[in-house]
């Protein structure tokens, strides 16, 4: 009589969903070879198998990446378990009195919308999985470039050890130069696209988390709500219980509850995290300090000085003939180096002097 009213009959957008679309379904809610059943099973073999395959560097993240796919596939088994609870417990108030045949239906409702609501949170938590498998990504294209430095260097130890005359030496050393040059910037780029994307990841999950409980807690007062109209009295053998007058009441409460749940928006959360004097204190010059560094970046004004003691130059064929070939062997050593850099000049910045002491010219 009283079962045809559904939360989401219309299913339209919530305001918090027109603030934040929703992420595409997630990816655990497809491809399954199994339902429910070897859950354990499937859990234990991704988080063993991630860790036994791939680069070096990226088997912890891939690890991490495929525990929390186990996360996911849990919690979604979680939200189908509990929406078939809510149409179990509809079905057995059925056949009770009357108060308590309306109340647990609308419970029902309230505890359906629950799973609803967990199956939306498995959605949003898969952004944050996908977000941490992309710096799994770097960190194994990193990997060969630390391999490749390694291997050099491991071969000019064995070179030194059994040729230590040998010429290949010197060319295994250019080669590691422009290797250690290589995994610099991989390195810088691992760096940077690792604090950017743990960032996003985990406000994706911090996010969605803050939401789905804050809801669930809408849900569990509106819930309390409907049990004030259960009439527990006891009374005597015989005695008749007067007669149910609060199919309305419930179904304002359901309606009640529908609207809290549409209109709710992050601006409007009840619960907020505050810091104390001290944290609150600490983090903002951390964050000042990060501030500072990134606007303040590095000193370069200087670089482009003029020279003020052109004269103290002198032509490369008026040195020494050793020294000239010193030179040689030190632009071979650092044949990656721009060959106009002032840093490779023996007179530096506004005259200094840098490197070898110049003998004078004998005239």
């Amino acid at each position: 009589m009283h079962r045809t009213y559904s939360m989401r009959a219309t299913r339209a957008p919530t305001a918090s969903q027109i603030q934040n679309p929703p992420p595409p379904p997630s990816t655990t809610k497809s491809g399954r070879f199994f339902s429910r059943g070897g859950i354990g099973l499937g859990h234990a073999l991704r988080r063993n198998a991630a860790g036994a395959f791939g680069p070096d560097l990226a088997k912890k993240l891939s690890q991490l990446v495929k525990m929390e796919k186990n996360v996911m596939r849990s919690l979604e088994t979680v939200a189908k378990e509990r929406m078939e609870v809510a149409q179990q417990l509809s079905i057995w108030g059925e056949a009770c009195d009357e108060d308590v045949s309306d109340v647990t239906d609308k419970l029902g409702v309230l505890l359906y919308e629950i799973g609803e609501l967990e199956d939306q949170y498995v959605d949003r938590y898969d952004q944050y999985r996908v977000t941490i498998k992309s710096i799994r990504n770097i960190e194994a294209s990193v990997q060969p470039s630390r391999d490749r430095k390694q291997k050099i260097t491991d071969q000019i130890a064995q070179l030194k050890y059994k040729e230590p005359n040998s010429p290949r030496i010197v060319v295994l050393e250019q080669e590691l130069v422009r290797a250690e040059a290589e995994s610099l910037v991989a390195e810088a780029q691992l760096s940077n696209i690792t604090r950017e994307k743990i960032k996003a990841a985990y406000t994706y999950q911090f996010d969605a988390l803050r939401e789905h409980c804050e809801k669930v807690a809408i849900i569990a007062g509106y819930g309390k709500h409907l049990l004030e109209l259960i009439d527990d009295t006891p009374v005597t053998p015989g005695e008749t219980r007067a007669a149910y007058d609060g199919y309305e009441a419930s179904k304002a409460i359901i309606q009640d509850c529908e609207d809290s749940l549409t209109n709710w928006v992050a601006q409007n959360a009840a619960v907020s995290a505050k810091l104390s004097t001290r944290a609150r204190t600490l983090s903002t010059r951390r964050r000042n300090n990060i501030k500072a560094r990134s606007e303040g970046g590095h000193d370069l004004s200087g670089q482009d000085a003029p020279l003020n003691d052109r004269d103290s130059w002198v032509p490369a064929g008026q040195h020494k003939d050793e020294e000239y070939e010193d030179d040689e062997d030190e632009e071979e050593d650092d044949i990656d180096a721009p060959s106009h850099s002032i840093l490779d000049s023996e007179t530096g910045l506004n005259g200094e002097t840098r490197g070898r002491n110049q003998e004078p010219v004998i005239a």
